[in-house]
């Protein structure tokens, strides 16, 4: 193990150096301590790659991942197992993919064009357990408007101009040093950014503008029906705290209770909801966009079919396999059952809770539906990495 430590070390040098002569590629990951353990290369004829959603889906999300590559992404290199595997490798791959999909008539000619032409690697979770733990994200829905009033108070903020970003921290100046930027209690109980002309709309219930700060892109419904889509800008830089578990730990929910969270907060004061909500330092600004949000690759996620994994470890833009258990719901929205499913996904986001190898938030999409889905949906599952041979 040391041996091929010391010679990846070498060869990742080896391209460093050859960057002082040409364009220098960029490293990404940072090398793990334990590399070879976190890819394990598998036989893919034991795997039945059996697809539970639309081909057309695919076909966009493998698209935004090819454009990925071919832009933002196309100096990236990654360590997988004891291979340096580059952009146009990536792409290589997502090309074969295509034209397999296209010519596989039967999933046993899909199976059998899988293991035929392309490595397999499966990707161990947290201290090398087998399983990796998936959770979910959505796109939330708010009722707002483009003016303050009675109903409409909880602003959402553009990224303010006193906050500075210095390499990776974010602060502000104070008395000429550096120091952090104003929490969540600072922000939205002390009003500390208010009368700045940074509010970029305005919604009515404060627990779903907190989800908007965690999801990090949504969509506001004006009076008029206009629907205005905000997504990510900066954060304060604070640390990530779960809400969720300091409700746990307080005996505020019982642990049957932590998909349905949200609720507790309903009709409680403002200052229970703050007291409850500040626990979690960090703070989302926001801008308005154009078109869907985007995940980090640049690219716009796909309802089912992007994950955020961390880029650390798991290659940006790249193609997956998952396999887990989903929520089934009855009409009132109550989990009746969980069912396993598989499908192939692309890695084009990733998320400040999501650290290690074997961590994956599935994009479950946009309003109630993919809000209930993603709210349940925390399960230990199979994820692969595939690679053109």
């Amino acid at each position: 193990m040391k041996h091929w430590l010391n010679l990846i070390r070498l060869i990742l040098i080896a391209v460093c150096l050859v960057g002082c002569i040409k364009a220098r590629p960029k490293i990404s990951p940072r090398l793990p301590e334990k590399p070879l353990e976190h890819f394990s290369l598998v036989d893919a004829s034991d795997i039945n790659f059996t697809d539970d959603l639309d081909l057309d889906s695919l076909e966009l999300a493998v698209k935004r991942s090819i454009k990925y590559y071919e832009t933002n992404g196309k100096d990236k290199v990654y360590l997988i197992a004891d291979r340096l595997i580059d952009a146009g490798k990536l792409k290589e791959t997502l090309l074969a993919f295509s034209e397999v999909m296209r010519q596989s008539g039967k999933p046993g000619d899909l199976n059998e064009r899988i293991a035929a032409d392309f490595n397999v690697y499966m990707v161990a979770g947290a201290d090398a357990n087998p399983k990796a733990l998936f959770t979910g994200y959505y796109e939330p829905l708010l009722e707002g408007s483009l003016t303050k009033s009675e109903k409409y108070k909880y602003p959402l903020y553009r990224v303010p101009d006193d906050l500075i970003k210095n390499e990776n921290r974010i602060g502000r100046m104070k008395d000429g040093k550096f120091v952090p930027y104003y929490s969540r209690r600072e922000i939205d109980v002390d009003g500390i950014l208010q009368g700045k002309n940074l509010e970029l709309v305005w919604v009515a219930d404060p627990v779903e503008l907190f989800s908007l700060h965690i999801q990090g892109s949504g969509k506001i419904k004006l009076e008029d029906g206009k629907l205005l889509t905000v997504g990510f800008a900066q954060t304060n830089g604070r640390p990530f705290r779960s809400i969720t578990k300091y409700m746990l730990d307080g005996g505020k929910i019982k642990s049957n209770e932590v998909s349905y969270r949200h609720l507790f907060l309903k009709g409680k004061s403002e200052q229970e909801i703050y007291e409850i909500l500040s626990h979690n330092e960090r703070y989302t600004f926001f801008h308005f966009l154009d078109k869907e949000p985007v995940g980090s690759s640049g690219e716009p996620v796909t309802p089912g079919r992007s994950i955020a994994t961390d880029p650390d470890y798991f290659p940006e833009g790249a193609l997956a396999f998952i396999r887990l258990r989903k929520p089934v719901f009855d009409s009132e929205g109550n989990i009746k059952a969980r069912v396993n499913f598989s499908r192939f996904v692309l890695s084009q986001d990733k998320g400040s809770a999501i650290k290690g190898p074997g961590r994956v938030d599935l994009f479950c999409g946009f309003g109630a539906n993919a809000e209930t889905t993603a709210g349940t949906l925390k399960e230990k599952g199979e994820l692969y990495l595939l690679i053109k041979k």
